[in-house]
């Protein structure tokens, strides 16, 4: 069995603001395959942002365990963390003046990580033609940004995060800025690219149109991932099983979903019941059914 792409293991951030302590992530636990097109939800605040920018090498964990590959990115410093965010990593990012550099065509745009790796540029040249057709813009090659629709724009940054064949491509929000046609076609850009480069992608995401056409969708709470769930689909794409899981760490915690909580007015504590096969929870002092 071969081991996860990314491995989470009790991740723990921290940000010290003047005097005060805020826990962004506090033992998230998260494993991902290789060649995975996941989907992260969960409310602002959650810690998905945070998640990101620690796997894509842009912040530190203060403690715990967090690998991409063969990288520690608890240790990895200076020209190695450079090096790791420009090889290992893609990002294409919700703003999409955050993506494309105004004044290069979209096929410099794809060229310039490759040209900053030292490419040649034939291959710089070769390639960024191949990443235009992947993402059906091919004849969108010498267009600027300004001529490009939102959704178009963001279909090119895809490419321009796969120029230099990352491992991971990570997608912040990427369908936020456009409408729902526009959507659509940025999510099978996305997972064109899966399949054909075999690259995990990790989709931080709102939109539940995004959601739903994933096969898995890890959902973070306060900063632990919470729940899972995992769609199985026929050879037309068509969902044929759907299940949700509360997802258990490593100590043995879990994360009841808000609403079973709301619903049955649990607060403070619960009694927790070991049965034959299976393990009850019901609100202190009363047993109902």
């Amino acid at each position: 069995m071969t081991e996860p792409l990314v491995q989470c293991e009790g991740l723990v951030k921290i940000y010290k603001v003047a005097d005060i302590e805020v826990v962004a992530l506090q033992g998230l636990d998260l494993a991902i395959d290789e060649g995975e097109m996941l989907a992260l939800v969960g409310p602002s605040g959650s810690g998905k942002s945070t998640l990101m920018n620690i796997l894509g090498g842009l912040d530190t964990p203060t403690a715990g365990t967090a690998t991409v590959g063969e990288y520690n990115l608890l240790e990895l410093r200076g020209p190695e963390q450079v090096r790791f965010r420009s090889r290992e990593v893609g990002f294409v990012w919700q703003q999409t003046t955050r993506n494309l550099l105004p004044y290069l065509t979209a096929q410099e745009n794809i060229e310039l990580p490759m040209a900053l790796a030292g490419l040649p540029r034939t291959r710089r040249h070769e390639r960024s033609l191949e990443l235009l057709e992947a993402v059906q813009l091919g004849d969108r090659a010498q267009h600027r940004p300004e001529r490009l629709s939102g959704g178009e724009q963001q279909r090119i940054a895809l490419a321009v995060g796969m120029a230099n064949r990352p491992r991971l491509l990570l997608a912040d929000e990427p369908t936020g800025e456009v409408d729902s046609e526009a959507a659509s076609a940025i999510f099978e850009a996305m997972r064109h690219i899966n399949q054909t480069y075999r690259v995990t992608i990790i989709i931080v995401t709102h939109d539940q149109s995004v959601a739903r056409r994933v096969d898995r969708v890890v959902g973070i709470r306060d900063g632990r991932t919470s729940t899972e769930t995992i769609r199985r689909r026929d050879e037309r794409g068509v969902t044929i099983h759907e299940q949700e899981y509360v997802i258990l760490d490593k100590v043995g915690r879990l994360q009841l979903p808000r609403p079973y909580i709301q619903k049955l007015g649990m607060k403070d504590r619960v009694r927790v019941v070991l049965e034959d096969s299976h393990v009850t929870v019901w609100p202190d002092g009363e047993k109902n059914g």
